[in-house]
């Protein structure tokens, strides 16, 4: 953890971002949180997997705020969020927006649980093909496919 502490601060930067405003966790609580979710494991089959891992936890971290922010403003607005992963990074999202990203990829990973960690690993942890292709033991190509599946997948079960 120590070796990659930059490395973390940076997803949790990115993800902080990504989960908008009102965030209550800064990216030191975001690293500190995952680390108490990290810690108990261990044997880790590289930093590249170790980051998909954080990276995960980290998500799970902020969709768990959201749905606790969510749970006190009961009439939160809410619209369709159409737009497709790589968009999305840059968008600002509300509440309602990771809690539903949060839904949608938890189907996606009892629909397909490769399709859920090229998700995890491209776009939460911000790994390239050839990293998530290395954590996930399979071709550029196949990381290529899967992540053009999850991505039509994810716009379609968003804009339901």
């Amino acid at each position: 953890m120590a070796l990659l502490y930059s490395e973390l601060r940076v997803i949790a930067r990115r993800e902080h971002f990504r989960a908008g405003q009102p965030q209550t966790l800064q990216p030191t609580a975001l690293i500190n949180e995952a680390y108490v979710k990290l810690q108990r494991r261990a044997g880790w089959e590289s930093q590249s997997h170790f980051l998909g891992c954080a990276a995960t936890a980290i998500r799970h971290i902020l969709i768990d705020a959201a749905r606790a922010r969510m749970a006190s403003k009961r009439d939160a607005p809410s619209y369709s969020f159409t737009q497709s992963l790589d968009s999305m990074a840059a968008a600002i999202p509300e509440d309602a927006e990771i809690v539903k990203l949060g839904e949608a990829l938890r189907v996606l990973s009892e629909v397909d649980t490769n399709l859920a960690k090229v998700v995890d690993c491209r776009f939460f942890a911000g790994l390239d093909e050839k990293e998530t292709a290395a954590v996930l033991g399979v071709s550029d190509r196949t990381v290529r496919r899967w992540w053009v599946q999850a991505r039509a997948w994810i716009h379609v079960e968003m804009a339901a």
